[in-house]
């Protein structure tokens, strides 16, 4: 009896079924006899480059991966799920298969491409990078020379001008099933979920999955999108999406929430032109694997960071003094995610008043964040340090208790993740080391005990920091 043509779907970043490339070039390769195989292998720490996940978005894939198994199931096949090391693990799911094709979509990290290029060098014909469902294709987004941008504006201009973002593609309305021989793991032997369960608060109120997803990118573009122009500086408000997480992990392709947003008319602009801020992070990460470990620009090798344990600590924990900063790094705690101004104002704050390298605080974000993505991550960081390809200038430094007023006027956002401080006034919520002492009687508030001093005073840290940045070697 002639073997049905079997493929082998290797998901990585991309768990989920609409608008999914890689699932339709199976199925067409696969024919309507043939089978096809969607497996996800949980990789050894040694092939991740020095970055294997962290453990808050651990418990984010593990949800992710259960809903997708749910998914495939609801259409008659279901996921297979392995841990590493990858290319031995494809091999031998397609030895038990009789032989089998691989398909996958590429990530843009310099150690995911050389484990590509493995499985590619090994398999020859039989397996295929395609293309994943992003707003624009690398190779799409060029200078006039024909170099990558480093640069975001003109990449967005070029974009803009050029590029015609395909409509997303259907989901598979019914899938082959899997063949008996492979056997089922469930996705609790991977070993994602913590042992202690810290995770459990942290996942109140997120849905992962496709279908929280698209349900979240629906509820946002009717309900706070249209005015995220707006709302998306203000912590204190429902004024973002919140789908970094799904993004990251490939639960939402990037193109169907452009194309989605771009239906609901020209006010939710601003929120497509973070979505191919995402891309320019994916591209940067592709062109200078670098980028997570090094300064982009040269000279800040040479910078005089500090090493002080204490004062790491200090902000890692939400007790640096400063309301603001704590707030954010207290929710990223509870929530395995930040508010996005706030993620500016906490890292400016470590790399610029204590001090500190960018790179401890990409290291806290990448084990605390359940949105944890290299590319946008490490550009982040780069960027609120001054030292990426394109950087805010180092300069700007954000004074916290200025931002705090603008952004977060009323305390709301200050008061949900700093109960001590709550019963403190407007005025003085913001910088309580400088509130009288009686409003700190009249609010409960012992400074030093209930709540504790700044662990640095603002001005002279930011002409330290300057200093620091004017004795650097020119450009």
């Amino acid at each position: 009896m002639r073997a049905r043509p079997a493929v082998l779907l290797w998901l990585q970043r991309d768990l989920r079924l609409h608008d999914h490339p890689a699932w339709h070039e199976a199925l067409r390769l696969a024919g309507p006899d043939g089978v096809v195989v969607p497996v996800f292998v949980w990789p050894d720490d040694d092939e991740e480059g020095g970055w294997p996940l962290g453990a808050a978005a651990r418990v984010w894939l593990h949800h992710a991966l259960v809903a997708l198994d749910a998914d495939l199931r609801a259409r008659g096949s279901r996921l297979v799920v392995r841990a590493g090391p990858t290319l031995p693990t494809l091999q031998g799911l397609a030895s038990a298969l009789g032989g089998a094709r691989v398909v996958f979509h590429g990530r843009p990290e310099g150690f995911a491409r050389r484990r590509e290029a493995a499985l590619l060098a090994a398999a020859g014909r039989d397996a295929r990078r395609i293309d994943d469902a992003d707003i624009a294709r690398p190779r799409d987004l060029r200078t006039g020379s024909g170099g990558p941008y480093r640069v975001f504006t003109p990449m967005y201009r070029t974009f803009l001008a050029q590029t015609v973002v395909e409509p997303p593609l259907p989901a598979p309305s019914s899938l082959p099933a899997v063949p008996d021989a492979i056997a089922d793991e469930p996705v609790q032997a991977l070993g994602l979920l913590p042992r202690i369960p810290w995770d459990e608060p942290m996942m109140r109120g997120w849905t992962p999955g496709e279908q929280g997803a698209r349900a979240a990118l629906t509820a946002f573009v009717a309900g706070p999108g249209p005015g995220y122009d707006t709302l998306r500086d203000r912590p204190g408000e429902a004024g973002t999406s919140r789908l970094s997480p799904a993004l990251a992990f490939g639960e939402l392709s990037a193109r169907e929430a452009y194309v989605c947003a771009a239906a609901a008319g020209d006010a939710l602009a601003p929120w497509q032109r973070q979505l191919v801020w995402r891309v320019f992070g994916r591209n940067l990460l592709a062109i200078d694997e670098r980028l997570p470990d090094q300064p982009l620009q040269p000279r800040f090798g040479a910078f005089p960071w500090r090493d002080d344990a204490a004062a790491l600590r200090a902000w890692q924990r939400g007790r640096t003094g400063y309301p603001i900063v704590d707030a954010g790094m207290r929710e990223l705690w509870a929530r395995g995610w930040m508010h996005n101004r706030v993620r500016m104002i906490v890292g400016s704050f470590l790399v610029k008043d204590l001090l500190l390298p960018w790179q401890a605080g990409e290291r806290w974000f990448w084990d605390t964040l359940v949105d944890a993505d290299l590319g946008n991550n490490a550009m982040g960081w780069q960027w609120v340090a001054g030292c990426g390809a394109d950087a805010a200038p180092y300069f700007r430094v954000f004074h916290p208790t200025t931002q705090s007023r603008r952004y977060d006027a009323d305390g709301a956002y200050l008061r949900r993740w700093l109960p001590e401080l709550a019963l403190l006034p407007d005025r003085w919520i913001h910088e309580p080391a400088a509130a009288p002492p009686l409003v700190l009687l009249e609010a409960g508030v012992r400074l030093g005990r209930d709540y504790p001093m700044p662990i640095v005073d603002h001005a002279a840290a930011r002409d330290a920091a300057l200093a620091a940045f004017r004795a650097l070697p020119p450009a």
